[in-house]
């Protein structure tokens, strides 16, 4: 039977969990991976002094990556709020590449994370705009994404070896945090001054710079069969409504383990697989947030978009959209290069 509803103090709000024991992690089982201690995680997370979740969460449209069933079931990706809500939570108006809107979550309190919670989502996706502005976002995204054969190390060498100094060199401040699994995103607070095709055409511009110092170790490549056995710069995380797990959310793996903040220093010997629900609350009251200082300077984006017309110039133009997106102005061929036959031609 069912674990009886129970009702979570939230910094003075009242949130009902119901089904609590269910379990949300089998391999964790009913002592560290149910829906209970999910909320409380979330909890732990949004009420810290530091902020932490609400850091990355707060006044942006969210969607929720939501398992009703546990990670092993089937996955909702909720981008409309959810019927039921309660009368304290917010929405924010957003417009998909489709041209349709919806109303979707805005977070705006620790309260709002932990009904997160109750409505079975494990993690959070924040767009990379804020509600008051959707149309102009205001952090720029970097995924490094390991490809077969490569893993963590290789895209941690490349944090620390390539991008932390390309972004120096531009005037830029990142702040890396894992993915959860074998990735590293890094995360530049820029102004919002530029649409989404401006600041993907800066990331674009960053991604190639990184590539030029380290051919043979990262691609830009966004067809698989060119990666090879290189770390992959998403470029494409930062166009409209493309979203990466947020700081402090938990992943859909066994361990439960958490998109977690680390300073440069200890992204040299970070184990992602040490950063899980259970230890990363700890882990914050600690030594607090590295992202907490991520408000401080919103960077100018103009460096990179100077790069990007040099690039232009040299015959570097755009790159291809996400299939779901409609055709881009400017933009090449959504064909894979073993399939186009114009190219073919032209090699021969």
């Amino acid at each position: 039977m069912a674990s009886p509803a129970e009702i979570l103090d939230v910094d003075g709000t009242p949130v009902r969990l119901t089904s609590g024991d269910r379990v949300v992690f089998p391999a964790l089982g009913e002592a560290a991976g149910t829906k209970r201690h999910l909320a409380e995680y979330y909890r732990a997370v949004a009420t810290d002094p530091s902020g932490a979740v609400l850091t990355a969460l707060r006044d942006r449209p969210t969607h929720l990556q939501r398992f009703p069933d546990g990670v092993d079931g089937d996955e909702v990706y909720q981008k409309r709020l959810p019927k039921g809500a309660p009368d304290w939570v917010q929405t924010c108006g957003v417009r998909f590449p489709s041209g349709r809107s919806a109303e979707v979550l805005r977070v705006t309190s620790a309260a709002d994370v932990v009904w997160g919670a109750q409505m079975s989502t494990v993690t959070f996706h924040p767009w990379h705009t804020r509600c008051a502005d959707t149309d102009h976002p205001d952090e720029l995204r970097i995924d490094l994404d390991p490809q077969p054969g490569t893993g963590f190390d290789d895209a941690r060498a490349l944090a620390l070896d390539v991008v932390r100094p390309v972004l120096a060199e531009h005037g830029l401040v990142g702040y890396p945090k894992t993915s959860g699994g074998r990735g590293i995103h890094v995360y530049v607070r820029v102004q919002p001054t530029w649409d989404f095709v401006g600041l993907r055409r800066a990331a674009i511009a960053l991604a190639r710079d990184c590539e030029r110092r380290a051919p043979d170790r990262l691609t830009t490549a966004w067809w698989k069969e060119e990666r090879g056995e290189r770390v992959f710069v998403d470029f494409n995380q930062n166009a409209r409504d493309r979203t990466i797990a947020s700081a402090y959310s938990v992943r859909r793996t066994p361990r439960a383990t958490v998109s977690t903040p680390v300073t440069w220093d200890e992204l040299v010997d970070v184990d992602p697989d040490d950063c899980t629900m259970a230890t990363v609350p700890g882990l914050l009251a600690r030594r607090g947030d590295p992202m907490a200082g991520l408000d401080d300077v919103a960077h100018d984006l103009q460096p990179l978009l100077d790069l990007a017309a040099r690039d232009e110039a040299d015959g570097l133009g755009d790159l291809p959209y996400p299939p779901s997106y409609p055709k881009m102005p400017g933009e090449p061929k959504r064909v894979q290069p073993s399939k186009d036959r114009d190219l073919k031609q032209q090699r021969g």
